[in-house]
């Protein structure tokens, strides 16, 4: 709010005089295609992270089904590995080895979910904020407070 106050501020004090209007077209039209080619930039930085999260979505559902029908399809009494031991905690880990994959699966699913989502929370950051930027530069290149 604050911000606001202090950018309002700034344009109000701001009394721009125009002597050569060509010369001020000229800076501004220049000012004006920075501005743009900015955005354009931006955008396609957007579009990149929003492809991305689609093919870490699709890759991230697609190898976590290969794995559960790989692991499903296997006898239920048959362990997923075998240590080749018959005694300690190896052996106690080789019969509970389908639970614990299960598991291991699942913590591995809901990471990568989770970093999904705070990177589409972060796409959406960065759109909100570049529409905030480009209407404050526009704004500065029209009253030539940016240089």
């Amino acid at each position: 709010m604050k911000k606001d106050k202090a950018l309002e501020e700034l344009f109000l004090a701001q009394k721009p005089h125009f002597d050569d209007h060509d010369t001020f077209m000229a800076n501004l039209t220049k000012r004006l295609d920075a501005v743009e080619f900015i955005h354009q930039h931006q955008e396609a930085t957007v579009r990149r992270y929003k492809m991305a999260m689609i093919a870490t979505f699709v890759i991230g559902i697609i190898s976590g089904a290969i794995t559960m029908a790989f692991i499903l399809s296997m006898p239920a009494d048959v362990p997923l590995f075998n240590f080749n031991v018959h005694t300690g905690l190896l052996l106690w880990f080789t019969e509970i080895s389908r639970p614990v994959v299960a598991t291991a699966l699942a913590l591995l699913m809901t990471i990568g979910s989770i970093s999904v989502i705070i990177n589409i929370q972060d796409i959406n950051n960065i759109m909100k904020m570049n529409k905030k930027t480009i209407v404050t530069t526009l704004l500065a290149a029209i009253f030539g407070l940016a240089s």
